[in-house]
């Protein structure tokens, strides 16, 4: 049996069927290629981004220097300031005569303690004695003069009286022979008369009381020249009594300049003066006998910088110690300061007292005094190769937002030797090029590397 041959209409159904099915594989081919496209991108894109950008940061990295920095730290509320000082003699004096004569004996040499009043030496004035008795002698007749001239104020006082008594007599003997005149008892003679006695006792009475005026200035001027004559006479007294040499207060003789025998002039300016030694035989006058310091009480002195002299007060207290010491420690207090900065050297005169009750210090001495600063506003502190000096003073290196180099200005206070103090200039927020080199020149943009300590 023959078969039929396909009809037409079937055989362009069939190639529409396969024309569909070609078309269905290439869409889902080219879906898939962008799928997988897509996620290439997703993959690669950013590690390629990344890529270039540590390129970047690699090849700035290898342009931009890096810096080590610090930040500025505060110093501490309390520190220990430490300076040399000067023992001193609280109280020490040199010695003068002020009695001239020839030295009879000294008592005291140099290193002896000595209390006050207590005798030095002795000088042998007979000019002064002999003054003392002249003087005595003077106010002895002065005293004796007052004696006679109250004796005739007394005098004319007792006159006077007897010459006011009788003006009375007169006065009334006179008044009766006027009444008996009128009256024509008596003649006007006998009344003349009466009138004349009584004009003489009024005349009596004036000169009597001339007299006593006389007297009483002349007893007031005798009485001034025994005071005066008093007066000479003490003085002359005191001077003898400088024959005695005396220690004004308690310490110890430092320098003994005469010798027995040597003449002695009280005030005056001699040049030729031994020299301080005990086996010295010179004679030549002077007037410097002894030189005395007190030591129960010393003084210290230091010389404090400007920068911390507000910080001490009078009353503060500090250790002072001296080297050949090294076993005491030795309180002294504050008690005054010059309140004044010395302009050479820029520091206050400070001075402390210490006790010495034992005399183990001693004046001269090289010492050192270390006080406790208390500080309400610390200053900060920063390693000293963190300073620039230049023509625009003293400066530190610092880092800005934008990380480039910018010198500040700073004062410098206290120099510990690997750091200093800043007194003003920072706020204690800044970044510090530890180091930094000529090479950091400002406005310079560089990658800062904290120090490690």
């Amino acid at each position: 049996m023959d078969s039929q041959p396909p009809s037409p209409d079937l055989e362009q159904q069939t190639t529409s069927r396969k024309q569909r099915r070609g078309i269905g594989r290439i869409g889902w081919a080219v879906i898939g290629a962008v799928f997988f496209a897509s996620l290439l991108a997703i993959g690669i894109l950013p590690r390629l981004s990344q890529r270039s950008e540590l390129k970047a940061a690699v090849k700035e990295a290898s342009t931009v220097p890096s810096v080590n920095v610090i930040t500025p730290r505060r110093a501490a509320a309390t520190t220990n300031l430490e300076l040399p000082g000067s023992v001193v003699a609280l109280n020490q004096t040199t010695i003068y005569a002020r009695s001239t004569g020839y030295l009879r004996r000294w008592y005291a040499d140099i290193g002896d303690r000595v209390q006050a009043g207590q005798l030095l030496a002795e000088i042998d004035s007979p000019d002064i004695d002999q003054q003392v008795l002249q003087a005595k002698a003077e106010l002895a007749q002065a005293q004796a003069n007052v004696l006679q001239s109250r004796a005739s104020l007394a005098k004319g006082v007792s006159d006077l009286k007897q010459a006011q008594a009788n003006l009375l007599i007169a006065r009334q003997s006179w008044q009766r022979w006027s009444v008996l005149v009128k009256q024509g008892a008596v003649p006007q003679q006998d009344a003349d008369t009466r009138y004349a006695t009584y004009q003489a006792n009024l005349a009596n009475v004036e000169a009597a009381k001339n007299t006593v005026n006389s007297d009483s200035a002349n007893v007031k001027a005798a009485q001034a020249n025994v005071y005066a004559s008093q007066a000479n006479f003490q003085r002359n007294t005191v001077l003898q009594s400088y024959k005695k040499v005396t220690a004004p207060f308690a310490g110890v003789i430092t320098a003994r300049n005469v010798n027995t025998g040597v003449l002695i002039s009280a005030g005056s300016g001699n040049s030729n003066t031994s020299s301080n030694t005990n086996t010295s035989n010179t004679n030549t006058s002077n007037t410097s006998l002894y030189t005395i310091a007190a030591y129960d009480k010393l003084n210290v002195n230091v010389n404090v910088p400007q920068s911390l002299s507000p910080s001490l007060q009078t009353g503060q207290t500090a250790e002072i110690t001296v080297k050949e010491l090294q076993q005491r420690v030795f309180t002294g207090k504050v008690v005054r300061t010059s309140n004044a900065i010395d302009p050479n050297t820029r520091t206050l005169l400070t001075q402390l007292e210490v006790e010495n009750y034992n005399a183990t210090l001693r004046p001269g001495m090289y010492a050192t005094v270390k006080f406790a600063i208390n500080r309400t506003n610390s200053p900060f502190v920063v390693p000293d190769s963190a300073l620039v000096v230049n023509a625009g003073g003293t400066q530190v290196a610092t880092l800005t937002k934008d990380q480039t180099v910018h010198y500040q200005k700073v004062v410098v206070g206290r120099d510990y030797g690997t750091e200093v103090e800043i007194t003003s200039g920072l706020t204690g927020n800044e970044s510090l090029i530890a180091t930094p080199t000529v090479d950091e020149t400002e406005g310079l943009r560089v990658q800062p590397v904290a120090q490690t300590k």
